[in-house]
């Protein structure tokens, strides 16, 4: 399939919303096409999910919320991303499967198993041209989350939830770069200390080594921004 699926992923406040922005930015600045999506949302269903699953005064098991993230990715990847892989465009979403493996699998418990099996049906097994992790020391996240007004339901967990979550994207960061996983593709490890600006750099010459064809005409740009 032509095009690029390139993920960013993180625990709570490491910056991956903000990256992904000047990430599109750099990129469309280079002439590449490039389309910006968010787990949950980026379709009529997917925001209305997301409404369901942050905002709403709900009280949603473990299950029925993973089914729900589900649902949205399900959506997201027919409607928006294979097409846009198809036209040859790179897709930058804001979390992916790595994001349920840390939030449902560890963070809430559920089976590993069932979780992958969920998730293959639901991403036709799509899997992503990259993972980019950005990593944090344990606490940093915390701290830059923690000063963010109006935390959702999620962010409303509690402590012993997000220890849980911040370990699992630590699992990962531990070996990244060296996995190809099954869901997520090549987990690529980012350094998320320094200046947002040392972050972008960071992760272009990531890019830039996963998929030379797509980004070989990015490296070593600067966006000033």
């Amino acid at each position: 399939m032509p095009g690029a699926l390139v993920v960013l992923e993180g625990a709570e406040g490491v910056g991956k919303t903000t990256q992904l922005i000047r990430l599109a930015a750099r990129a469309r600045d280079a002439g590449i096409e490039v389309d910006v999506v968010r787990e949950p949302g980026g379709t009529p269903l997917g925001d209305e999910v997301r409404r369901l699953l942050l905002d709403a005064p709900l009280h949603i098991v473990p299950r029925a919320e993973a089914l729900l993230f589900m649902a949205s990715r399900a959506q997201l990847v027919d409607d928006m991303i294979r097409p846009s892989l198809e036209a040859g465009r790179v897709v930058l979403t804001d979390r992916f499967f790595l994001s349920t493996y840390a939030y449902q699998i560890v963070g809430r418990g559920l089976d590993e198993a069932s979780i992958r099996m969920t998730n293959q049906f639901a991403t036709a097994g799509l899997v992503p041209t990259v993972t980019l992790l950005i990593d944090l020391p344990p606490g940093a996240g915390v701290s830059r989350a923690a000063a963010r007004s109006a935390p959702d339901r999620l962010e409303r967990s509690g402590d012993a939830f997000h220890h849980r979550v911040a370990l699992a994207f630590r699992e990962f960061a531990t070996e990244a770069w060296q996995l190809n996983h099954p869901e997520c593709g090549p987990i690529a490890l980012v350094d998320g200390s320094g200046s947002e600006q040392d972050v972008e750099d960071r992760i272009w010459d990531r890019l830039g080594h996963v998929d030379p064809e797509t980004f070989r005409v990015v490296r070593g740009s600067h966006s000033g921004t």
